[in-house]
């Protein structure tokens, strides 16, 4: 009898021996799992297709290898011809005692008016110490075409005195106003025949070439004319008629103008007695 129970405690404590065996063994598999790291292949990657770089080859201005080549120099420092300038309150002070002893400006317009009532403010002073230091000079409206005409004559007539003038007064013509080409011709046509009866004497007309042939395409036929071109090259119009004066930059230099001036001179044969204010 004793024999049975202790087989019976033998067979008992391997059954526990075995239950605690396979649980460790089942801990071992969790832990195993636990800390196990799961490696993703990741795709590989493809090469994509190298991309050609186009070097653009920007064309070198020949005058920049020309050892004397000065991009300061203007129209006025390479030709024989007659120039001057045009001036506004946007120049600010200007230097007149400098400017007239530049011998390469023979002439000045300046700003006096726009529309029916804006004075350049700068006018009064400009034009007295322009005519003190030796130059030529005329003066320039801006017109404004939608403006009752008869105002902006009058506000003209109150800056650009006949006495102080040795040039033709000039109608600077810009903009149409919105108007239609008709309605803008009209208007002025209007105006100029009033300056001339004012001045007894035709105005010279002032305008871009791009403007006039838009706009004033044998219209003024009759007048006078200074094209601004801002190109190397002489302005032609499209109808071809003849050209008085040509402004050709807007950013010149001059000494006694601190910041930039409009440059012109006349084309071919003309000259300063073509523009004299007649007394």
């Amino acid at each position: 009898m004793r024999k049975i129970y202790i087989l019976l405690a033998v067979l008992v404590a391997m059954m526990a021996i075995g239950e605690v065996s396979a649980q460790r063994s089942k801990a071992n598999k969790r832990r195993h799992a636990k800390t196990h790291k799961v490696v993703r292949k990741h795709p590989k990657k493809t090469k994509k297709a190298s991309r050609k770089r186009t070097v653009v080859i920007k064309p070198v201005d020949p005058r920049l290898n020309d050892p004397n080549y000065d991009p300061n120099i203007m129209c006025e420092d390479t030709c024989g011809h007659v120039h001057g300038i045009d001036l506004s309150h946007y120049q600010g002070q200007v230097f007149w005692e400098t400017v007239g002893e530049n011998t390469k400006m023979a002439y000045v317009y300046l700003k006096a008016t726009e529309g029916g009532d804006r004075i350049d403010e700068r006018y009064e002073r400009n034009i007295e110490l322009a005519h003190r230091y030796g130059l030529k000079v005329g003066s320039y409206h801006f017109f404004r075409p939608k403006t009752p005409l008869v105002q902006q004559l009058e506000n003209f007539k109150t800056q650009c005195l006949p006495g102080e003038q040795d040039l033709i007064p000039m109608i600077d013509i810009e903009t149409t106003g919105g108007l239609t080409d008709r309605q803008f011709c009209d208007s002025l046509f209007r105006f100029l025949g009033m300056v001339e009866r004012a001045y007894r004497q035709q105005p010279l007309l002032y305008t871009f070439r791009n403007f006039y042939n838009k706009h004033l395409l044998g219209q003024i036929d009759d007048y006078k004319l200074m094209i601004a071109m801002y190109t190397e090259e002489e302005p032609v119009l499209a109808d071809g008629r003849d050209i008085t004066m040509w402004q050709y930059t807007s950013k010149g230099r001059i000494v006694g103008i601190s910041g930039y001036v409009d440059k012109s001179r006349f084309m071919g044969r003309h000259g300063l007695r073509e523009i004299r204010f007649r007394h």
